[in-house]
């Protein structure tokens, strides 16, 4: 049986969770085991690793410690819990992986890109995804609804900051078009999902592909999530 990793990326406040979420309860219906994850995060060590890098009290925290700590994040939760869930059979979905590091530490703040890709590829151990979905939405709209509760550190950056990661994501959904389908926000999350669904399909048996209704319920659920 071939794995299924797919991860998802964008911008602050496209809707990642929510999309996760959403394909996940499809998949479930549909007989599939899933395995939904964060980077960073997923682990004990992980989610200790994330409250460091999303404190907007380490105002001092240099670029290139910054890309360590979401490296030494994804290579436990590669090790403890990727790896493990799709030798087991389990599809995994994971809101932002590889990606984000480049289009953060790379190309907004200025990192060196063969230094990042050399760390990334120590993080995630040589694993890739058999997708990449990249949710697209204008930035200003995106980072205006990531914020409304209060900005962590890295929604705190600047917008010539997020400007340059979506830029660079742009980027990477070009250089890197054999994995990545960028998939455009729509107005419903449920229009959005039927795109992410079909750009995914071909990953999944017939029993993911029949008629499949979102109900109120799960959309509350998921609302309450967050």
């Amino acid at each position: 049986m071939s794995t299924i990793f797919i991860s998802f990326e964008g911008g602050e406040g496209v809707g990642k969770s929510t999309q996760i979420r959403l394909l996940a309860d499809r998949l479930v219906k549909a007989g599939y085991e899933v395995c939904c994850l964060r980077e960073p995060g997923g682990t004990s060590v992980g989610e200790q690793i994330r409250s460091i890098l999303l404190d907007c009290a380490n105002t001092k925290l240099s670029p290139v410690a910054e890309l360590m700590l979401y490296e030494a994040a994804r290579a436990q939760l590669v090790a403890e819990v990727i790896l493990p869930a799709l030798s087991a059979g389990k599809v995994v979905l994971v809101d932002r992986y590889i990606d984000s590091t480049l289009a953060y530490q790379a190309y907004a703040r200025g990192l060196d890109k063969n230094l990042v890709l050399a760390a990334n590829e120590i993080g995630c151990a040589g694993l890739i995804p058999t997708r990449t979905i990249l949710l697209d939405q204008d930035m200003e709209a995106g980072l205006q609804k990531a914020v409304g509760d209060g900005a962590d550190r890295m929604e705190a950056e600047g917008r010539d900051f997020h400007r340059k990661v979506h830029d660079g994501f742009e980027q990477l959904a070009s250089e890197y078009d054999a994995r990545f389908v960028t998939v455009p926000c729509q107005e419903h999350k449920e229009d959005t999902h039927e795109l992410i669904f079909a750009a995914v399909a071909d990953l999944f048996d017939e029993r993911a592909a029949r008629p499949y209704e979102i109900t109120e319920e799960l959309l509350q659920k998921i609302k309450a999530e967050k």
